[in-house]
């Protein structure tokens, strides 16, 4: 069991689904969008990729942007996969699961 931490109702001004995307995707979005909003303008990351973890709070950290919230929404859940295009073999019929997690990351004021 992880511990979520609860975001409060923050309005948010730009939605970035990162969701099936690994590193540095996911991070180099998030620069595009922040590039674009305006200073306190907050930024809502949807990701799957465990490295945005560590990737994200680091990218605000060394930018100066605020990590206004960080958590896991949901654990095990399965990516809709094309039957075809799955290649791995093995001897039982698991999806590739994965976790869910969301940020959100308000741009400094210039």
């Amino acid at each position: 069991m992880t511990m979520t931490t609860s975001i409060p109702d923050t309005l948010i001004h730009h939605h970035l689904d990162t969701q099936g995307l690994i590193c540095p995707e996911p991070v180099m979005m998030l620069h595009r969008v922040i590039r674009k909003a305006d200073g306190g303008e907050v930024i809502e990351i949807l990701a799957t990729d465990p490295a945005t973890t560590r990737d994200i709070p680091n990218f605000c950290r060394h930018l100066g942007h605020e990590l206004i919230g960080q958590e896991t929404l949901a654990e095990n859940v399965s990516l809709d996969a094309d039957p075809n295009e799955i290649t791995i073999d093995s001897d039982d019929d698991t999806l590739a699961s994965v976790t869910l997690y969301r940020y959100l990351v308000k741009k400094k004021m210039a």
